[in-house]
């Protein structure tokens, strides 16, 4: 009879244990949504599907957290989303970037590719290197995602 109110009680503190770890979790994540990042996105396609995806991405991730730093640095195909005269997501590229939203061409693609700067939105930035930029961006805290599927 001890042997079985032991076990009762010790398997009781154990499942309040875990219920309380379970609630200390989705009260972590659910705190997480709304803390500000740095956030630096590679973009490496031409695929407008995956720019019309980024631009989701980026309404959601503004939405539940604005005051999050966000650059999106184009390299290789991925110029096209900057090219207005390619581009699907123009528009929205332009509004995010008048509320601070950084969108970076490499300039190696650009004359690899023979882009000039007047063929890239005046919304865009330039770097000298599209994929050392991530990597000093990652350096500085940022937390990297590629885009695309």
């Amino acid at each position: 009879m001890k042997k079985t109110l032991f076990i009762i009680a010790f398997l009781g503190s154990f499942i309040a244990a875990n219920s309380q770890m379970a609630s200390d979790f989705f009260n972590e994540t659910s705190n997480e949504e709304t803390k500000a990042y740095n956030i630096v996105f590679q973009l490496t396609t031409a695929d407008t599907m995956a720019h019309k995806a980024l631009m989701k991405q980026i309404g959601n991730i503004t939405s539940v957290a604005p005051e999050t730093k966000i650059e999106v640095v184009c390299h290789g195909p991925g110029l096209t989303m900057l090219q207005p005269d390619k581009s699907v997501v123009t528009a929205k590229l332009e509004g995010y970037a008048k509320k601070g939203i950084l969108f970076s061409a490499c300039e190696f693609s650009m004359s690899e590719r023979n882009v000039k700067k007047e063929e890239i939105t005046p919304a865009a930035g330039y770097v000298k290197a599209g994929i050392l930029h991530i990597v000093s961006r990652q350096a500085e805290g940022w937390f990297y995602i590629k885009a695309g599927f």
